[in-house]
């Protein structure tokens, strides 16, 4: 166990021996000055829990269900851009490992690999994507991943424009394999009028993505629970409390500064999902107690696919121990029990 402890807080460091310069940049930037991006990890920390003793915590549970569908794990796979840059199995990496650990994936429409590919690995998906201002150029896309087996769509709501990020130079894509991103797109998608992502998203997008697809609508980007709750009544089935690892907005609020506010909103409503900074089976277990339904990664298993299938695996395997240990230790049998653990709530100090 040590070694594997020692091993996930390595993740970053081995990142940076091994990857070209470009491809490291997209994975650890933040925008702006980078504040909301590097005090993401620590604000976990601030929670404090309140263990039970002397409860039977012999059997345990892990899995959540989603969406109407049972999951083994709490935690999934947050969408995330040039995995092909990151191993040359990219996708197909992080798809066969998460599908070992009984998890699930959440594929970005920039996905250098096609969606009857990843299907192939027996992965449990859903599709995130990016509204274009001619909502019609994204049907082909969605089509597609519908008749690969998609389980679900993510719509991203914060992201009208991308920011300027420090040190960024040329833009990490510049000059990329073409065949690493968006092979899902029709060709000539970029250049058609009505490509550039909508900057007038609105409720009624959750309608139009229900409709073309069948399936149920996911909003990633919430912060805020006047806007949860505005997600929800426009016919969300969860949504997913984040700032794009602080990739967007810098100086946004930590993330879990952002959930006990949301699932006061729609809790009961709707599923309630989190992501940003978290690094752990500790810290999946405090956004539990704090009320999330489930818990996505970005980074962290973007940083062990450095070492493949095998490494993503090893993820999978250590936060599996970890949460299992937090489960124990705080009197738990499930994910449900967490919901009593809490001390206190995170305070933001910043």
């Amino acid at each position: 166990m040590t070694s594997d402890v020692r091993w996930l807080a390595e993740l970053e460091d081995r990142a940076r021996a091994v990857l070209p310069a470009p491809v490291l940049g997209y994975v650890l930037q933040g925008a702006g000055d980078g504040i909301t991006a590097s005090e993401a990890t620590e604000a976990w920390r601030r929670v404090r829990l309140l263990p039970h003793v002397m409860r039977d915590v012999t059997e345990l549970d892990l899995g959540v269900s989603l969406l109407g569908e049972r999951v083994d794990v709490p935690w999934g796979v947050a969408p995330t851009t040039w995995q092909g840059a990151v191993h040359p199995d990219g996708e197909l990496a992080m798809a066969r490992a998460t599908a070992a650990a009984g998890g699930l994936m959440v594929v970005s429409s920039n996905a250098g690999t096609p969606f009857d590919q990843l299907a192939e690995t027996g992965v449990d998906w859903w599709l995130q994507v990016y509204l274009p201002a001619d909502r019609t150029l994204a049907e082909p896309l969605l089509a597609r991943a519908v008749a690969a087996g998609a389980r679900a769509v993510v719509l991203t709501v914060d992201t009208p424009v991308v920011p300027a990020r420090q040190h960024d130079g040329n833009a990490a894509w510049d000059g990329a394999d073409s065949g690493l991103l968006r092979v899902n797109f029709d060709d000539g998608y970029d250049h058609e009028s009505g490509a550039d992502k909508a900057t007038d998203l609105g409720p009624h997008d959750l309608d139009w993505l229900s409709e073309r697809t069948g399936l149920p609508v996911v909003v990633k980007g919430v912060l805020r629970p006047d806007d949860a709750r505005r997600c929800v009544q426009a016919g969300a089935r969860a949504v997913w409390v984040s700032n794009h690892g602080g990739r967007q907005l810098d100086r946004a609020v930590a993330t879990v500064d952002a959930l006990p506010a949301v699932v006061a909103e729609v809790g009961g409503a709707a599923e309630v999902y989190v992501d940003g900074g978290l690094r752990s089976g500790l810290d999946i277990v405090t956004a539990t107690a704090l009320g999330a339904d489930a818990v996505f990664l970005g980074r962290s298993p973007l940083l062990a696919l450095v070492e493949g299938e095998r490494g993503v695996a090893r993820l999978h395997r250590l936060l599996r121990d970890q949460v299992t240990e937090a489960l124990r230790l705080t009197g738990c049998r499930s994910l449900a029990d967490t919901r009593g653990i809490l001390a206190t709530e995170p305070q933001n100090t910043h």
